[in-house]
Parts: C-alpha cells; structure tokens; sequence
C-alpha cells in the first residue's frame, strides 16, 4: 500500500492523506473536473464538521477523497441531502452518496448500489444516568431517523418500544439530551461517535445486528458504477478501508469499539 503525503493543496481534500496510484481508473463525472458526493450531515466519524463545506475528515469523507484521488480528479464536493431522498434516488448530478446507507431489495428498484464497504449494526445510546438495560428496551421511548431501515425494524421487533422518528440524527440527539426519548438508535458507527464527542453526557448501552451490508448510492444506470465500484474493491484489498477506520473511527471514539458493545436480543 503506497501511502503519499496528504493532499492539502487539493480542493476538497482536506486533512486525508493518499493512497495508492493518482489515476488508476478513469471516469467521466456528473460534474466534469470534480467528485461530487452527497452525504447526511451530522455524522461524527464519517464527516466530520456542520455543514459541507467544513468537512475535513472523517472515514467515509476520506474514502471518498481516496476514491477520486485514484480517478485522477483532484476536486471534491460535497452535497448535503436528507436520508429520505438519498435512498429514494431523488438527488441528481452526484457520482456516489454515502451515509452509512443499508443495502435492501426495495431501494435496488430506485438506486444502484456500489460494492458493498462495511457491515452494520443498530447502535443504542441513552443519557448517562439513564437506566435503560436489554429488557427494558422493548418498551421504552426510542428515537431513530426517518428512511432508515432501523424504522421498520423497530416496528416489527420492538412493538411495544414508543417510537419517535426524526428528520435527521441532529434532531434525534437533540431530543435524547432533552428527554424527550430515553433511547435513540442509529448506525453503531454514528453511535459511537456521538458518544465519544459527549463529554461523558451520553453512554452507549448495546447494539443489535442489522445482518445487511453498508454501501454506497448511485443514481440508477449509473456509467460510472464499474471504475467507482473497482476503486472500492481495491481500497478494501489493500488495506486502506481498514487504516482509515482505524484513524477515523477507533481513534476518535476515545477506545470505543463496535466489538466492546453487547449485542442485545429482542
């Protein structure tokens, strides 16, 4: 894995550092001369900053930058865009969307999905002094995102739970920290993140398995798809999925791991 100094000097780039070969795939972009990527702010972690514009690091961020380093394009942009309309294929003119997107049978009918990058599981975060254990779960006030498949999986598993949905991770968190749910369920990812950057107001109590793959969105019929979906494949090969993991994700959790958190049954 060859690993170059951090490409400061290119728009969009960031504080990611490089790897691999400038140029081992080419692909014509939705917007020529750049690398467009809708993400879902917040997402501690993975994009790491308020709006698109201050986002300089972050596992899927640097992912992305590594992407479009190995196609020769050395501009990046961001678009932020509400889960809803990411995996109901409603943006246009972007070349991937990532946000720790689940890759289900309904949302193949309106989107393409990349190579598959991650694994997920359903994280659980309550407030510190919050008593919430496994069987208490089942029928407490609990918060996750609207277009999630953690929704319905909520309903189905956990019917009795009062469940909130929120329009965005922001307001979900918002809504933990005044109460107004006991327990809110996101990506284990993004719950781990969120905790770390708590200050201790905030504790991770378990996780379930999702049992599906993380991936990123294409626009249906995408042309860029294979060079993209190759650019993925080798990033996994050859370690970089894992090193920026372990720079974005392990390091800025404060120690916390996703293997550390109970797995709950339901």
């Amino acid at each position: 894995m060859a690993l170059s100094a951090p490409a400061l000097a290119a728009e969009g780039y960031g504080d990611c550092k490089l790897y691999g070969e400038r140029g081992s795939e080419k692909v014509e972009t939705a917007v020529p001369g750049q690398f467009t990527v809708v993400i879902n702010l917040p997402a501690v972690g993975e994009f790491n900053g308020d709006t698109p514009e201050t986002v300089k690091s972050g596992r899927e961020f640097c992912m992305a930058v590594n992407i479009a380093h190995r196609l020769g394009i050395d501009k990046v942009v961001l678009k932020n865009a509400s889960f809803d309309s990411i995996v109901a294929g409603q943006n246009k003119e972007f070349d991937i969307a990532l946000a720790l997107i689940s890759v289900t049978e309904p949302r193949k009918k309106v989107v393409d999905f990349s190579t598959p990058y991650a694994s997920g599981a359903f994280g659980l975060a309550t407030r510190a002094d919050a008593p919430v254990d496994e069987a208490g779960i089942k029928t407490t006030k609990l918060g996750t995102q609207a277009g999630t498949i953690m929704v319905q999986w909520a309903q189905e598993n956990l019917p009795d739970a009062k469940l909130s949905v929120f329009d965005d991770t922001g307001a979900m968190f918002t809504a933990l920290a005044a109460g107004n749910v006991d327990v809110v369920m996101t990506d284990i990812s993004v719950i781990l993140g969120q905790v770390a950057n708590s200050n201790g107001k905030l504790k991770v109590v378990g996780q379930f398995p999702s049992g599906r793959d993380t991936a990123g969105i294409y626009q249906k019929g995408s042309a860029a798809k294979p060079a993209i979906d190759k650019v993925i494949a080798d990033l996994a090969a050859d370690g970089t999925l894992k090193a920026l993991e372990e720079q974005y994700l392990a390091a800025e959790r404060g120690g916390l791991k996703p293997e550390d958190v109970p797995v709950w049954k339901y």
